[in-house]
């Protein structure tokens, strides 16, 4: 069974996530009140439906309490945002992510019971930063304001060594969960893996913490 999705709001981030969903073989609705934009993804979507998803006959009239997953990526209209979300949890649907325009949004977003939020503007500039700053770290998901995850390069500083040699959890109160190897990725790595020059290794950590082992370790 394919799975189905539902994206509302077909600006550049809802249109990326139906064009990324597609790609990955789901079946996606594709919504938005502009009749342009549907027609933009008429020829991409499973279904591309001009509707205003505020109204919440509009809403039950669609199905749209069948699908596992929701996104509304809807733009600027705060408000259009808050309601759809407040609609989609009245008439029962499984899943929902929103993306949030800003902190406020997002605290009235997980009052009214969205099961994620993001915020692809901040995330991005988040990353973007971190790779600019370091060259050693090529990307960069924050997990929650403290904790992240990042992709490390190694470099001859690390090379060579086991990870039990290098002890990082205990220098440095990070983990390492993976280390992408060419095309190959070795998860839980075992302490008796031996790092090798261009590895790349996914830690999981405080902010703090991934940044000391980035200047201490491999400066």
């Amino acid at each position: 069974m394919k799975k189905e999705f539902v994206v509302i709001g077909l600006g550049r981030f809802g249109g990326s996530i139906v064009r990324e969903l597609i790609e990955l073989d789901a079946d996606v609705m594709a919504i938005d009140i502009s009749p342009e934009r549907v027609d933009e993804f008429a020829q991409i979507a499973t279904q591309a439906v001009v509707a205003d998803t505020t109204d919440e006959s509009v809403l039950k009239s669609l199905g749209i309490r069948n699908f596992e997953h929701v996104v509304v990526a809807i733009g600027e209209n705060i408000q259009a945002s808050i309601l759809t979300t407040l609609m989609l949890k009245e008439i029962g649907v499984g899943k929902i992510t929103v993306k949030a325009q800003n902190d406020y949004h997002e605290k009235v977003l997980r009052k009214i019971g969205a099961d994620q939020v993001v915020h692809p503007e901040r995330d991005m500039g988040i990353r973007i930063a971190n790779n600019m700053v370091s060259n050693n770290i090529l990307d960069y998901l924050e997990l929650s304001d403290e904790h992240s995850i990042a992709e490390i390069k190694a470099n001859d500083k690390l090379a060579g060594a086991t990870l039990i040699e290098l002890n990082i959890r205990a220098k440095y109160g990070i983990n390492i969960v993976a280390i992408k190897r060419d095309k190959h990725i070795l998860v839980s790595p075992q302490a008796i893996e031996k790092i090798q020059h261009e590895d790349i290794l996914i830690v999981i950590g405080s902010d703090t913490d991934i940044h000391k082992f980035e200047k201490k370790a491999l400066h």
